[in-house]
């Protein structure tokens, strides 16, 4: 329940975030805004510093002033859980209709859902994508007397009034045929490790799950509900209850509180957790989060080791934000050093390829500079020499001994006795 707490006070965060124009947030408006999300002062930078693996602190390059974002796998957690609850918005419209279903009047105050909108798979903006998108089956009014909105359901559809343990009863029927005719009124029992359970609690176990009860999606108004059996019915049908309420969320949890609101209007009893405590082998209540306050109970039949038997995928979405909280601030750090080690190490690769090319490349640029340093005299022979070539224009028969017939030189040397030759001469010699 501690990584709960941690989830709950991360999406206050990113909504923050992303309600920013930019979904970027100034660090120096960061904590005056967080006081509205119920933060003390300066827990805000603390707690973000925490979880670099999904907010990420850098500078402007222009401003110069730290801002606040999401890191590329918060944004993808985030793309995921939102295409998660795209694909199965049908089946969070047939379960809204099962809970309205299983009201005494078929209708349910519009904030109790609000609340509750996340654990049972419902976009913020349910109220326009869903109760009025489908008018054959939701009804939204006001109601006179308390001034609130209430949803009702149009129609009670008898293919969906059928409880989650009843498919399972149908399972086992059809596996192990009439040897599991005492399953008719029972229901899954995983006791938690270490309860002792003495000789006569086993006896009132075994007749407890032989006692017949009402469905939660039956009517029972028009039954007498004053006698002792009735009472022992309808305390039975109400664990149904609370089991096929639990049944219908995503992650097949749901905090107390949250119960209790749904108590009115699904006969609840008011005693909720003394009355749970008396059922441990079907639910599992965790006073783990907000030092004890909040309770948080969950379906045991639904869990195996800590995790879902049949996950979903917005189940699974949500469960990765989650391992996102729990990774190690030392692993962002080593990411960043191996993306500084590969950059550095991609300007090496590069400045080598650019000097293996200049070697390859420029070979003939790098003799001439190496000729030039053995000496003048070689230096002026070997500009005559090119000077000549280019003059002749590739006549190679001709002999080595008229290299002076090329033209005029343009190195002469003020201090050596030879005199440059004129073209009259040139055109004698080449007589």
């Amino acid at each position: 329940m501690e990584i709960h707490k941690k989830i709950i006070k991360v999406l206050k965060f990113q909504n923050l975030i992303l309600s920013q124009p930019n979904q970027t947030i100034n660090i120096a408006r960061l904590d005056s805004l967080s006081r509205r999300l119920g933060f003390k002062q300066f827990e805000a930078g603390a707690f973000i510093l925490k979880f670099p693996h999904i907010f990420q602190i850098y500078e402007h390059p222009v401003q110069r002033i730290l801002y606040c974002r999401l890191t590329r796998k918060a944004n993808l957690q985030i793309e995921q859980e939102n295409q998660a609850f795209n694909a199965q918005l049908p089946d969070a419209v047939t379960r809204l209709r099962k809970i309205l279903m299983l009201s005494n009047t078929g209708r349910i105050r519009l904030e109790h859902i609000r609340i509750a909108r996340l654990d049972l798979g419902l976009p913020e903006d349910f109220e326009f994508s869903v109760i009025l998108k489908y008018p054959q089956y939701f009804r939204l009014f006001d109601a006179e007397d308390t001034r609130s909105k209430y949803i009702e359901v149009v129609e009670r559809d008898p293919n969906l009034a059928m409880c989650a343990i009843e498919k399972l009863r149908e399972k086992e029927y059809r596996e192990r045929g009439i040897d599991a005719e005492n399953i008719r009124f029972s229901f899954v029992v995983n006791f938690p490790p270490g309860f002792k359970i003495g000789k006569y609690y086993k006896i009132a176990v075994w007749k407890w799950q032989r006692l017949p009860y009402w469905s939660p999606y039956e009517e029972v108004s028009g039954y007498d509900l004053r006698s002792l059996e009735a009472k022992k019915r309808m305390e039975k049908r109400a664990v149904a209850m609370i089991h096929e309420l639990l049944s219908l969320t995503v992650e097949k949890k749901l905090t107390l509180e949250r119960i209790a609101h749904f108590r009115m209007a699904m006969d609840l009893p008011k005693k909720l957790k003394e009355f749970l405590l008396q059922h441990q082998g079907i639910f599992y209540i965790s006073t783990r989060g907000n030092h004890g306050k909040l309770h948080t109970v969950f379906l045991r039949e639904a869990y195996r080791k800590g995790d879902l038997i049949e996950p979903n995928e917005l189940y699974l979405a949500r469960r990765k934000l989650a391992e996102l909280i729990l990774l190690s601030p030392r692993t962002a750090n080593m990411d960043r050093e191996l993306g500084s080690f590969r950059r550095e190490r991609g300007d090496d690769e590069s400045r080598s390829i650019r000097t293996e090319y200049v070697e390859n490349n420029c070979g003939g640029f790098m003799i001439e500079d190496n000729l030039g340093k053995d000496g003048e005299g070689e230096e002026e022979d070997s500009n005559v020499n090119q000077g000549f070539d280019w003059g002749r224009g590739g006549d190679q028969e001709e002999d080595d001994t008229g290299l002076d017939s090329g033209g005029e030189s343009e190195y002469i040397d003020d201090g050596s006795d030879c005199v440059g030759t004129t073209d009259s001469d040139d055109v004698h010699v080449t007589e």
